[in-house]
């Protein structure tokens, strides 16, 4: 029998981290490891449990959780944690230095339990998650703000292929939906991600993104 997910989660708010728990331990694949209300508690106990992802809120006490996601999963830190970031719609800016610090991906709070199970399950596994509209107005209006004056990309690693299927990552575009733009099949749009990651040196999907904004190629 496979062993369950086992899930961090990080909220000061009382109620929401006990509708987490309840959400999550229904679950028979997902366990919840441990819970905290501050950043400076999740890094210590991700550190202690070393659970298989944490569920980041924010805006929190002590230390947010975008210092919080820097200390557990950004550069060069040694075996990261996966973190799924939660939040309110409107903080745009800090959901998209959440992304940079090394977060796998975000949630809003009101979303759906369907969602945010499915969501902890995606990050979990590997991939990253990304909602398109959401990521189109948080992360494209927020980056076009920060982009250097200058870029430093080094794009001239990629194929013209590859760029197009780069700018259509970031437009929020799924795999599917990347196949039909481009007339390809679904596999060799898996092929051109994974590649694009290996010479950009880059996470997951969601690095993807913000790395296109970042140098300008996605406006």
């Amino acid at each position: 029998m496979t062993a369950p997910i086992r899930v961090l989660i990080c909220d000061d708010q009382v109620l929401v981290r006990t509708g987490l728990v309840t959400i999550i331990d229904a679950q028979p694949d997902l366990e919840v490891a441990g819970e905290c209300e501050d950043g400076r508690a999740a890094v210590e106990l991700a550190r202690q449990l070393r659970p298989d992802i944490v569920v980041m809120d924010v805006r929190m006490p002590v230390l947010d959780g975008i210092e919080a996601t820097r200390l557990l999963a950004g550069a060069g830190v040694q075996d990261p944690v996966k973190v799924l970031v939660v939040t309110t719609f409107n903080l745009d800016k800090y959901v998209y230095e959440a992304l940079r610090a090394g977060a796998s991906g975000f949630l809003l709070k009101d979303a759906p339990p369907a969602q945010l199970l499915n969501g902890i399950r995606t990050v979990a596994a590997g991939a990253a998650l990304l909602d398109p509209e959401v990521t189109r107005q948080l992360v494209g209006s927020y980056a076009a703000r920060i982009r250097p004056a200058e870029g430093t990309a080094h794009n001239g690693t990629l194929t013209p292929r590859e760029l197009e299927v780069l700018r259509l990552m970031a437009d929020g575009r799924s795999n599917s939906e990347i196949a039909a733009a481009l007339q390809l099949s679904q596999e060799t749009v898996k092929t051109f991600v994974s590649r694009i990651l290996t010479k950009l040196g880059l996470r997951d999907r969601v690095q993807a993104v913000v790395y296109a904004y970042r140098q300008g190629l996605v406006t």
